[in-house]
């Protein structure tokens, strides 16, 4: 099939529409965004990259965003496969994929069913990868009770869960935290531009999905980047496994960051990507 492509979005497979932003020029790094959120939930990242010389392009996943949102598709597998068709329509080459979360899960998928043709390097920021769920060989995983009860807030008031859902996100109800209610309040907007199929749908595959062997596959250059105060996505259940997993993986871990840390930490994010881009 012939990938339609219009100012602003490109036709995956199904007819989905995927919206994206691309800025500047030079080499390119892809973002991948987080639950419930789109591509604008990194834009401090993208304005500082592209004023550095390089071309930063960011979708917003199919369900979420400006982004279509269809019934079906809302798995891990289709989310790579539209991320390969943006990087096909686009011809995109050499380039460095950042995952933040969920983003991180979907940059491992792709690169675990397209390969590594078009990517030198990657960065899973606060990453679900291995795996979220607890069991036998993950003891230090989420427990399905935590899942099962944010399909619960999703499905009794999406949004006042996802305005709850700001302050551990981001670290506000630690002691001595300064809050931001717009950040909050960009979050909630954000978030609920998301169908609320799409955010339902979602959960699973953030918290069920086994990166494994996707992580086995990413033979390139990993940056890990991940928070040790993090209440969303566990350290010691994901950053630490995945970068025993990656052939060529570092592990950076920032003292007292929250989940949501490429705001709460954007300069320090910032500057790692820039130092890892020229290294």
């Amino acid at each position: 099939m012939t990938t339609t492509r219009t100012i602003n979005t490109v036709t995956a497979r199904d007819g989905t529409l995927i919206r994206y932003t691309d800025w500047g020029d030079g080499p390119a790094v892809v973002f991948s965004h987080g639950w419930p959120l789109q591509g604008d939930a990194w834009e401090d990242q993208m304005m500082f990259l592209a004023e550095h010389g390089y071309r930063v392009i960011a979708h917003d996943r199919r369900g979420h965003g400006l982004s279509s949102k269809p019934w079906h598709g809302n798995d891990m597998n289709t989310y790579a496969d539209d991320l390969a068709t943006l990087l096909d329509a686009l011809d995109i080459t050499s380039a460095m994929l950042v995952g933040h979360s969920t983003g991180g899960g979907e940059v491992a998928r792709y690169i675990g069913r397209h390969g590594t043709g078009r990517v030198t390097s990657a960065v899973l920021v606060g990453a679900v990868t291995p795996r979220m769920l607890k069991g036998p060989d993950n003891p230090e995983g989420v427990p399905m009770e935590v899942f099962d009860g944010i399909r619960a807030g999703v499905q009794a008031d999406r949004a006042q869960y996802f305005k709850d859902l700001t302050l551990p996100f981001y670290g506000y109800n630690r002691a001595g935290a300064k809050e931001s209610a717009a950040v909050r309040e960009t979050f909630w907007l954000q978030g609920m531009q998301c169908s609320i199929r799409s955010a339902y749908a979602c959960i699973k595959q953030f918290s069920e999905t086994d990166f494994t062997e996707d992580l086995k596959k990413m033979t390139i250059p990993t940056l890990v980047v991940h928070g040790d105060d993090d209440q969303i996505v566990p350290l010691a259940a994901t950053a630490r496994r995945a970068v025993e997993l990656l052939p060529q993986g570092r592990l950076v871990v920032y003292e007292g960051a929250p989940h949501g840390l490429p705001t709460t930490h954007k300069d320090k994010l910032n500057a790692e990507l820039l130092a890892f881009l020229k290294s």
